[in-house]
């Protein structure tokens, strides 16, 4: 349960770097995560959507994992897990690596492939993936319907919360829907209520949001920190948001992290998702010049 001052702070949803073998760039993986900490990160998640979890299979996973503990990244307190599969046995296998890893949390995200299903199938499917793993804590529900096909609506989490009292201690609201954040927030006060969509974060943490799991702290951290510490609405990022939106959205943001730090390294994306084109990637760098432009 979450205490009335507790707070989630930001937490960069890392971009996965690809070598031009196709394999993760460990080394480049490590030294992105060291500075998106120094940038004000307070948490780190792999193998989320901005970091093509559904395309890294197990054996990367763990390579990924201990590329950050040998860079001195404390995995108890700063690094999560996304948790992406259909299956209740390899769902619970990726979040038991975290564990075992003795890490902090996992981001676990619905069962994606039958739609259509009840609530009462989704409860019973992540109930399960949370009973077969070993000590688990640090669970985050993730919401992310226009992705996953499968909602997690309010009535759903509470239901889960209660069942796991103290290991689900948070929801990842990605829908970009405020009436679904707003329902959140009204209905788990105790739970942290984490914002993915930039355009409704600080209007979020207004409401009593925890914080964020969010993409562009990838590429500008100190721009976002305003909106999660207090608040504040940057209208830059905002609109830097609305352009993006225009692209595939994990090609983007890996554009932008190499348009932002200058390194080619990171524009490489796992199939089935492709680089964004020449001429995409020039938008959005501009975009970035223009909007944020303390951080050029």
């Amino acid at each position: 349960m979450r205490a009335p001052d507790e707070r989630f702070g930001l937490g960069v949803a890392l971009v996965t770097p690809f070598a031009a073998d196709g394999r993760v760039d460990l080394a480049r993986l490590s030294a992105h995560a060291r500075r998106c900490v120094d940038d004000g990160c307070s948490s780190i998640t792999l193998f989320g959507t901005t970091g093509e979890g559904a395309s890294l299979g197990m054996t990367e996973r763990a390579s990924m994992l201990g590329a950050l503990a040998r860079a001195g990244l404390d995995l108890a307190t700063r690094v999560l897990a996304g948790v992406a599969a259909s299956s209740i046995e390899d769902a619970a296998a990726q979040a038991n690596q975290l564990f075992d890893a003795g890490g902090r949390g996992v981001l676990l995200a619905p069962p994606f492939y039958f739609k259509g299903v009840d609530d009462e199938g989704v409860y019973r499917w992540m109930a399960s993936v949370i009973e077969r793993c070993r000590s688990p804590r640090g669970v985050i529900l993730y919401h992310i319907p226009q992705v996953t096909g499968v909602p997690l609506g309010s009535a759903l989490v509470g239901r889960l919360a209660r069942a796991f009292p103290g290991v689900v201690v948070g929801v990842k609201d990605s829908s970009g829907d405020w009436t679904s954040t707003e329902r959140l927030l009204a209905d788990h006060p105790d739970l942290h209520i984490l914002v993915g969509d930039e355009r409704l974060l600080a209007r979020a943490v207004r409401h009593g949001g925890s914080g964020a799991i969010n993409g562009f702290a990838n590429f500008c951290a100190s721009a976002v920190l305003p909106m999660v510490e207090r608040g504040d609405e940057v209208p830059g990022i905002t609109a830097l948001v609305e352009i993006l939106l225009r692209h595939p959205v994990t090609p983007g943001v890996k554009a932008l992290v190499a348009h932002r730090y200058r390194d080619e390294g990171f524009v490489a994306t796992a199939p089935p998702l492709l680089p964004l084109a020449a001429a995409a990637r020039a938008e959005l760098a501009q975009a970035f010049d223009r909007l944020v432009p303390g951080l050029r």
